[in-house]
């Protein structure tokens, strides 16, 4: 396959370290709420939409207090939290390099919407990335990353054979497949994924700079 024309980025634990201010929101909502998770709140909970996180963190299935949580968390974060997210290094520096090479670039996370937009203006991104997306932009919500990139590849008209999904978890790896789209999983990330989770056919990248030779690299996947 050719170098990919269109790159599609996962958000947290691939562009962005988020993971102090995510797991302090959570702390802290769950400190707001007089409610104690069932589980340690730590870093291997980063990444998931914020529903599924608290339905592993309370145990429950309960639609009150998962809301009441999530409520909690939505002040903490959208206010303070998403304040102390920063770049992981060599990324300001990669984006623009891509850029330059007419590479065009798009975001696919499952961070709400709203810190999405927030974050990407603070670090300067905007004129990056041709558009984000998030499983919140839809009502009503898309059910999951899968369906988030497919909208994207058919809003946009991208065709799978010219494009790439770069993420760190193996779930971002299915849900690039299920779009007929090769991955390259960041191994910088929260969910670095095991050898043996590993698709024969998936690129892993240990640095921003490897992944931009990988990127601009005439054989991007095989």
């Amino acid at each position: 396959m050719f170098a990919p024309a269109s790159i599609v980025f996962d958000l947290d634990g691939t562009l962005i370290d988020s993971a102090a201010a995510i797991l302090a929101s959570y702390r802290a909502a769950f400190a707001a709420c007089s409610v104690e998770p069932v589980r340690a709140i730590g870093a291997d909970i980063v990444g998931p939409p914020i529903n599924e996180t608290l339905r592993l963190l309370t145990g429950s299935d309960d639609p009150a207090l998962l809301e009441r949580l999530a409520a909690a968390f939505r002040q903490g974060y959208d206010s303070e939290g998403l304040l102390e997210t920063a770049a992981y290094p060599g990324i300001g520096e990669m984006l623009p390099v891509l850029r330059a090479a007419g590479r065009t670039l798009y975001i696919a996370t499952n961070k709400r919407i709203h810190p999405t937009r927030l974050i990407v203006s603070r670090l300067g991104w905007d004129d990056h990335f041709a558009a984000v997306y998030a499983l919140d932009l839809f009502t009503p919500r898309l059910p999951g990353k899968a369906a988030m990139i497919g909208r994207l590849l058919a809003d946009h008209g991208i065709d799978a054979a010219q494009a790439v999904y770069v993420g760190d978890r193996i779930e971002d790896g299915e849900a690039s497949e299920a779009n007929g789209l090769p991955f390259i999983a960041a191994t910088w990330g929260y969910g670095i994924p095991r050898a043996t989770e590993m698709a024969a056919r998936w690129r892993e990248a240990a640095t921003p700079r490897a992944l931009a030779r990988m990127l601009l690299e005439r054989q991007c996947a095989g």
